[in-house]
This record gives C-alpha cells, structure tokens and sequence, in this order.
C-alpha cells in the first residue's frame, strides 16, 4: 500500500490537495498521511511551565480542529474514509518540517500538496510548494488551488530523452495503478542531434508494453519552453503532468535559472508530480 503524505494548513487554498489525496484513495489502496505544521508563538515574559502548559492546550485545539477539517472534507465528498492518520508537527517553517518528518518517516511514496501560486519575489526565493519541489527526495504532486477533482484518466510526461528508461519506470508506477494512458512529449531544438522518430517509438513500443503514444514538437523559439508545454497540456488535456528536475543546482542557477518544473507549478491548472532527476537535465533543469 503506498503513503501519501498531504500537508495542510486548514484554508480553503489547501483543500484542493487534500481532496486530490481522498480521490486518489478511492481509486486504488493508498494510506493517507495528513500532516499540519503548527508554530507557537512564544510571549518573553512566559515561564517554561506557562509555556509548556499553552502549548500542551493549542495542541489539543489543533487536533481536534485538523479531525474536524478533514472529516468535513471526507463528507462534502461523499467518499468512505479509508485508512488515514493526522500528524500535527511543531515547526517555524512549513517546507522545512514537511521535509524533516518525510526524512524520519520511512515508506512515504509521495507528497501531494496544493498550489496557490506566487508573486515574483515568491518565484525567485520559494513557496512551500515550490521549495518542496526543488528539494525533496520524494516526489511531490502540486494541485493547483482551483483544481475540480475527477478521475485521473490520463498522464502528460515531458522528457528531455535522457534516462527515459529508468523514469519511465516511475511514470509506469504511478499510472498503472490506476489504469491511465500515459503520452510522452519531448521538445526539440534547431541544434539537437535529430532523432529518427520512428525508430526511437518503435523502442519505446518494444520496451514498454504499458502503450506509450510518444510525441516529438519543435521547441518554438518564440515561445519559452513552458509555455510549449503550456500549449501541449491545452491541446492533450491531461489528467497530470509528470516532470523531472534537477535539484543539483548551484545557488546562482537557482536564483536566476528557477526550475522549470517549479516555474510550472505556479502556472499549471492540472494537477503536477515532479521527480527527483538524479543527472543533469539539459531541458528541464
């Protein structure tokens, strides 16, 4: 039975996350993880005892409210509660104590969390979501605030064609269970080694008995990358969008080369699961 970690923060934005989560439950076995960081402002004229006792109290508060959050959220959905936890976290930062728990926490398969986008400050120096994306191991998938739940019926992978093989692996496990078709998109570019398309589907067809349809778009140079891909997900519609990121990034190119993954998930209306790219990623790095 696969995890499923699923932050919240109890505002009407996070619900698209936790309700993307209770869907994706229905559809096949999956243990649900709520998690919420609670941070407790200390008064300086408090005692440690004062304190400790206030603590103890907002702790008892916020469970009982994070039960009620999400039993609210099961009923207005109609959908039978499966197997689920709510995991309070004591922490300053949401990012920072999301990733210290999935670090302690072993058998967490993924991290969905909703996306309310940000303002360029925001897209520069991180949201949750974003540093998430950028710095977790574990795959994360974004849900966009707005995001209407329905079946996942489709799958949209964008690749740059480098270790296809092992994260097409990945792509396989997450859709499979779920009985989705999966179409892979790849970019081309003006001074790329042309690709004889029709061998590299015959090897994805002989490789892959899962029924992969792969797609070949020239990259148009007048348009950014993400919004060629903007364009496809427009067109195919998909149900999710599946990218890899690099996260071995220097802090220059992370302050003025954002993640296109990262950059998307600011942007996307469909849901995205981004994965971990252990090599350098020419495209989506």
């Amino acid at each position: 039975m696969k995890k499923i970690v699923v932050p919240t923060d109890f505002s009407a934005n996070s619900k698209s996350g936790v309700q993307f989560a209770i869907h994706w439950a229905s559809q096949q076995k999956i243990e649900l993880v709520f998690v919420h960081v609670l941070y407790i402002l200390r008064a300086t004229r408090w005692s440690g005892a004062y304190f400790e006792k206030y603590a103890e109290q907002q702790k008892e508060l916020c469970s009982t409210k994070f039960e009620k959050f999400i039993a609210d959220i099961y009923r207005q959905m109609n959908v039978k509660a499966g197997k689920y936890s709510t995991i309070t976290i004591e922490g300053i930062s949401a990012d920072i104590s999301i990733l210290d728990y999935c670090r302690r926490t072993p058998g967490i398969d993924y991290i969905c969390i909703s996306t309310r986008g940000a303002g360029k400050f925001k897209k520069i120096f991180g949201t949750n979501t974003g540093n998430l994306i950028t710095k977790s191991a574990i795959p994360v998938l974004a849900v966009p605030k707005n995001y209407k739940v329905a079946d996942v019926k489709s799958v949209l992978y964008a690749t740059d064609l480098r270790n296809y093989a092992e994260e097409i692996k990945k792509v396989v496990a997450f859709a499979h269970p779920l009985k989705t078709k999966i179409e892979v998109v790849h970019f081309t570019w003006p001074d790329e080694i042309s690709f004889d398309e029709k061998t590299i589907e015959a090897a994805f067809k002989k490789e892959f008995k899962y029924g992969l349809k792969l797609y070949f778009k020239k990259n148009d140079g007048t348009h950014s990358l993400i919004e060629n891909l903007e364009n496809q997900i427009r067109i195919k519609k998909p149900s999710v969008v599946i990218m890899f990121t690099n996260q071995q990034r220097t802090f220059f190119q992370k302050l003025f080369l954002s993640s296109k993954a990262e950059e998307l998930s600011f942007q996307a209306k469909v849901p995205l699961l981004v994965f971990n790219k252990i090599k350098t990623n020419k495209l989506f790095s």
